[in-house]
């Protein structure tokens, strides 16, 4: 069984008309479900909003009074990320919807998304990158605290590196983050090396793998099959989270690394099937995409790939090879250094 969790409220997280998120996506993402017929598919939930204590799981008490008190009259968490008037109900809601998703994961479904999730930017203490609460992390120790859960499987295909994410779980041998993302040194927020595993008992829990603008689909693809299952498999998760930005395809404002749509159906359908392999329980945070007309057919895709569609979306590829030599030369890399942690040679 799979589910999705919607609320019309979901399209109040909307950060002006000027800024690259503009708060229709769930709705648009709702009416692509029902003119395509996927929403046959999928069972629908109304979320109920997080409450401060799932908040504070993960967020310290001076963050979440900050987030209320910008809420009330509106302002600017960070540079790039305004805080509207009554930002925290909304974002509390998008959190409660990704909690509602990991829930039901335990009550007889085995896929559940959240169109509004994926809010990666956000740390304990601070945030940016047009996020309020890390609903990922927020899941995470929901799940621990209810469902003693042991291990977390992240896989974050966002364009953008999840530095928050990774923040919160630098030193947790729990949570596996694997994150595929634009090079920092070209790309918001500038984080997410290679080199950077982990620290203390948590090194080798954290997965960087850093692209050139420009990278392309096939070279992605090699990317996610050469690092990916194998370390899914290895670790064999209780959830897997997927953190399903589209923000990589070639026509997004505000990255470069020129993905197209048939990629978004195969790594989809590739993680349902580590899912199947693992826990079967899968949960999918639909993340970034700000061509607001070809982020919603990527999504299409992602979706068609959750339910094993034979058919989906595609387009000419002219990126197919750009940039292979020097993808492989970075996975080259990253399996020597992940050598002493996973066993990559398979």
């Amino acid at each position: 069984m799979r589910a999705i969790t919607y609320h019309s409220d979901y399209n109040k997280y909307d950060l002006g008309l000027e800024h690259p998120l503009v708060g229709n996506k769930p709705q648009k993402t709702m009416e692509m479900l029902r003119d395509t017929g996927l929403i046959d598919e999928f069972d629908v939930l109304t979320p109920s909003p997080a409450t401060d204590k799932d908040i504070l799981r993960v967020h310290t008490p001076e963050y979440l009074q900050r987030i209320k008190k910008l809420s009330e009259k509106g302002g600017m968490l960070a540079f790039d990320t305004p805080a509207p008037k009554g930002i925290y109900e909304i974002a509390a809601l998008s959190a409660g919807g990704t909690i509602e998703c990991g829930t039901k994961l335990f009550e007889n479904y085995s896929i559940t998304v959240n169109p509004l999730g994926g809010f990666h930017h956000a740390s304990q203490n601070q945030s940016s990158g047009f996020c309020f609460f890390n609903d990922i992390a927020i899941v995470i120790e929901h799940l621990r605290f209810k469902m003693n859960l042991k291990k977390f499987l992240i896989i974050d295909l966002d364009v953008h590196h999840g530095n928050g994410t990774e923040d919160i779980y630098f030193r947790d041998p729990s949570v596996v983050n694997i994150s595929i993302h634009q090079d920092g040194k070209t790309l918001y927020p500038g984080t997410g090396e290679l080199e950077k595993i982990g620290d203390n008992v948590g090194a080798g829990h954290t997965i960087n793998i850093p692209l050139s603008p420009g990278t392309g689909s096939k070279p992605y693809l090699y990317t996610f099959n050469e690092i990916i299952p194998q370390i899914a498999l290895e670790f064999d998760p209780d959830i897997i989270i997927y953190q399903a930005g589209v923000d990589t395809h070639h026509t997004d404002p505000l990255a470069d690394l020129s993905i197209t749509y048939q990629t978004y159906y195969h790594l989809a359908s590739k993680i349902r099937e580590l899912s199947m392999q693992t826990c079967n329980k899968l949960l999918v945070l639909l993340g970034g995409g700000y061509n607001s007309v070809n982020c919603i057919h990527a999504y299409e895709n992602v979706f068609k790939g959750l339910i094993d569609s034979s058919t989906f979306r595609t387009e000419p590829d002219q990126f197919t090879f750009r940039n292979m030599t020097k993808v492989q030369n970075t996975i080259d890399e990253l399996k020597n250094i992940l050598k002493h942690y996973w066993n990559l040679t398979k």
